[in-house]
């Protein structure tokens, strides 16, 4: 299959409608040069939206200069999300400083930052502001204190909540469960991993790695609840070796180091689902197949669409590779983490491991 047919662009139409929607799952997909302004961006740019008449789409960053256009300054559109903004990075290292502490957007202009970009900055890179990420991290320690055995008050008030009840509903939203639950209860590992495609959490016990998603999925909350009724333990902050170990090994695949993500991996799921995954596994990077061709490797060649569905249920993005398989007749077809993730995965396999 050429690669050419595999990334074939959606008309201009839908790439016009998708650029006023600022639909993520387009973005990466395509980018959009501005006529009036000779500036090309990618079609979630928070830019005022041109008229209909005065774009042009084009396939990637390169055929946007060779038409005569400039990169835009406000959304980067030749990295793959762009670079971490500055403000970013900075407000991410307060946080590592001081992740106890309950930021409020008056603490944001006070660092003589603008609260809006900063909301704006953060979604884009997070898909939350840096609020809700500074409320989930607390949450996340006070899961780890409730397991050494704290007083639920205790964790309460560590977590910055001064009612009871606001407490305990913002933890039951993200477990599952009441705190008074927890306690005692072992936590599972968890760590938030920058990739050149956006940030992905990572979710480990002491044997393998049980869930590797990217942050801004909406379906992230219901599998972390997922994983706490199968486990019983909810994630929180505590170092773990196969923590690091999965950092250097997503590191060394987006780098093209090393693509082989040689990591322990368990899913829960039907012993059909879990066959289905491991056969992910055995592709090799730099090539995709089929739904149909899998089945057929499992001895189910009419079980496609149960192929599909177990494709779908994976929580190890990346790693259990479900991003290496295709439609029958070439089409990306749907990928979790958005289209344009999978046709940069794919693409960049097919530069580091080998023809596609």
């Amino acid at each position: 299959m050429k690669q050419d047919d595999l990334f074939a662009r959606a008309d201009d139409d839908t790439l016009y409608a998708a650029l006023l929607a600022r639909d993520p799952a387009w973005d990466g997909r395509a980018v959009v040069g501005v006529t009036s302004t000779g500036i090309f961006c990618r079609l979630t740019c928070p830019a005022r939206k041109p008229k209909r008449e005065n774009v042009r789409f084009y396939a990637d960053a390169g055929a946007a200069r060779a038409a005569g256009f400039r990169p835009c300054l406000r959304c980067h559109p030749e990295a793959a999300l762009g670079p971490v903004e500055p403000l970013v990075a900075d407000l991410i290292t307060r946080l590592e400083a001081e992740p106890d502490r309950r930021w409020s957007e008056r603490d944001i202009a006070a660092l003589g930052l603008d609260p809006s970009t900063v909301r704006r900055a953060f979604r884009r890179r997070y898909g939350m502001t840096f609020v809700q990420m500074a409320r989930e991290r607390r949450l996340r320690r006070a899961a780890s204190a409730l397991a050494a055995g704290d007083a639920v008050i205790g964790a309460q008030l560590d977590a910055g909540y001064a009612s009871a009840s606001g407490f305990r509903d913002a933890y039951a939203r993200m477990t599952g469960e009441a705190p008074v639950a927890a306690r005692g209860r072992p936590v599972l590992p968890s760590r938030l991993i920058e990739t050149p495609i956006g940030p992905m959490i990572a979710i480990v016990d002491e044997a393998a790695l049980l869930l590797l998603e990217f942050l801004e999925r909406p379906i992230l909350a219901a599998e972390l609840k997922t994983l706490h009724r199968e486990t019983g333990r909810v994630a929180g902050e505590v170092p773990s070796p196969l923590l690091d170990r999965t950092a250097r090994v997503l590191e060394d695949y987006f780098t093209g180091r090393d693509l082989a993500l040689d990591l322990p991996v368990h899913q829960g799921g039907s012993p059909f689902a879990r066959r289905v995954r491991e056969t992910l596994r055995s592709i090799p990077a730099g090539t995709t197949t089929t739904y149909g061709a899998l089945a057929d490797r499992l001895g189910r060649p009419t079980a496609a669409r149960a192929v599909a569905q177990a494709n779908g249920a994976n929580r190890i993005g990346v790693v259990v590779p479900c991003h290496r398989v295709i439609g029958a007749d070439g089409s990306l077809t749907g990928y979790g983490g958005g289209l344009w993730r999978k046709r940069w995965l794919i693409a960049h396999e097919a530069q580091y491991g080998g023809p596609p």
